[in-house]
């Protein structure tokens, strides 16, 4: 299985950047396609962005996209979300995940708050 850990996040006025990572431990983190979401309170949660295992492929959510770019970098084992132009409703718990080759996502980090003023 693949172990995944999310930091990066905290708190930005509206406008400002961060750039999330997700630090990967276990096996073949290189064979699968990776995905973010957030999760705001109330509400569920909801994906971001998606890179495939190549990183030749990218998707977004239509409410960021423009502003984040997700990229990886699979000989530090790492993903990355670089946030923009961040928003109020950015605001939330931002997860990574694999996805497993039935479609759906599996081994969850724990998350880190995104917290954008204004």
């Amino acid at each position: 299985q693949v172990q995944l850990v999310e930091s990066g996040g905290g708190l930005v006025q509206a406008g400002g950047s961060l750039r999330l990572s997700c630090a990967a431990s276990g096996r073949n983190f290189n064979r699968y396609a990776m995905g973010w979401f957030r999760q705001a309170p109330g509400k569920e949660r909801e994906f971001v962005a998606r890179i495939t295992w190549s990183g030749g492929s990218t998707s977004y959510a239509d409410s960021v996209k423009g502003r984040f770019t997700i990229s990886r970098d699979n000989a530090k084992n790492t993903l990355y979300l670089q946030m923009t132009n961040l928003k109020p409703e950015d605001t939330a718990v931002y997860s990574c995940a694999v996805q497993a080759v039935t479609g759906g996502y599996v081994n969850w980090g724990q998350g880190t708050q995104v917290t954008v003023s204004s």
